[in-house]
């Protein structure tokens, strides 16, 4: 028996990295009979003309903040030997905070040292928006990020950081307003080479 050869191409590779997110399991009526039920239990009624429909719209809120959009990495060769820190800076993203639902906002910078692949820039977006599309906490968001770029180019080094309020701690609790959250993820030379460490770290501050 004669077995066929195995073909591999960069678009195989690429479809094997499609960030596709199981579709979620959504009832938007149970969702509303509970938004309902959670706003009469805190003492707001329903019965206004202007307040009747909001559990409907609660559920249909968050039922669209938490679909992660599927999206198809885009990679291209290594031109020129070029080696140097690509970086996207301020990319602005939203998520809520798995602890008590509320919302984080803030920006993220995502950079990557080359390997035999580069990404294109649009991708850098896409990823952390997908991964601020669930329930999240900061920290897990930073590392999925910079866990997908090491997964999807083998780069010689990663770096993420994002810079984030949340309402949690600014609207609620102690209210701090005004304070911000900053998280970090490196890896390979951007983790263990100071000087790109260093490189790393300088462009980010700049995006403030």
């Amino acid at each position: 028996m004669t077995s066929l050869p195995m073909r591999s191409t960069q678009q195989d590779h690429d479809r094997a990295l499609c960030v596709v997110p199981a579709p979620p399991q959504v009832d938007l009526t149970a969702a509303e009979l509970a938004a309902g039920a959670l706003l009469r239990a805190l003492g707001i009624t329903t019965e206004g003309e202007s307040i009747r429909e909001t559990p409907a719209r609660i559920a249909r809120a968050y039922a669209e903040r938490f679909t992660a959009e599927a999206f198809q990495p885009t990679t291209f060769p290594t031109l020129e030997g070029y080696d140097e820190l690509v970086l996207a800076r301020s990319i602005p993203f939203r998520s809520v905070c798995e602890h008590h639902m509320l919302p984080f906002v803030g920006s993220a910078h995502a950079g990557y040292l080359p390997g035999e692949r580069i990404l294109g820039l649009s991708k850098l977006a896409r990823a952390v928006g997908h991964f601020a599309a669930r329930p999240q906490i900061q920290q897990r968001l930073t590392k999925q990020v910079a866990d997908w770029l090491q997964a999807t180019l083998r780069p010689a080094g990663v770096g993420v950081v994002i810079e984030a309020e949340h309402t949690c701690m600014t609207y609620r609790g102690v209210r701090a307003l005004g304070s911000t959250t900053a998280t970090s993820a490196l890896l390979g030379r951007l983790r263990n080479d100071a000087r790109s460490r260093q490189e790393f770290f300088a462009l980010t501050r700049l995006a403030g």
